[in-house]
């Protein structure tokens, strides 16, 4: 069997998942990684994306964001801004993601920082509508 570390996903509304996991994939803001068993101690900021977790019961896919993870040789630990189980994700919920970070863009002083926030929703919403 495949080593695992322990896997935790919270949101400020909830506590989305806490299993051991041999693999999670991370949509970080500098590009997307995977931690595993071992990895080296390292804190990300995360883009909006996809997080995947393979664990004894398979992969399961959460929509994400922003936020931090923090990675440790046993274990991952995932502070989400937002985040939603992808099973869960109404076409209406992703259309909600998208009007919020435009709304944010539209004010946000950092122009290139919201846009690309937008982008990386709008490519995440067609990632996950085929």
């Amino acid at each position: 069997m495949a080593s695992t570390v322990q896997f935790d996903l919270v949101s400020p509304e909830r506590r989305l998942a806490s299993f051991a996991a041999t693999e999670v994939q991370i949509p970080g803001a500098m590009g997307d990684m995977t931690a595993m068993e071992g990895h080296a101690a390292t804190i990300t900021s995360l883009r909006p994306g996809v997080l995947r977790v393979i664990g004894a019961d398979g992969v399961k896919s959460y929509i994400v964001t922003g936020g931090f993870a923090e990675i440790s040789t046993t274990g991952v630990s995932v502070l989400a801004e937002q985040a939603v189980p992808l099973d869960e994700l109404t076409p209406a919920a992703l259309d909600a993601l998208v009007a919020d970070a435009c709304e944010a863009a539209a004010v946000n002083t950092d122009k290139d920082a919201a846009d690309k926030a937008v982008a990386d929703l709008l490519a995440m919403k067609a990632a996950v509508s085929h």
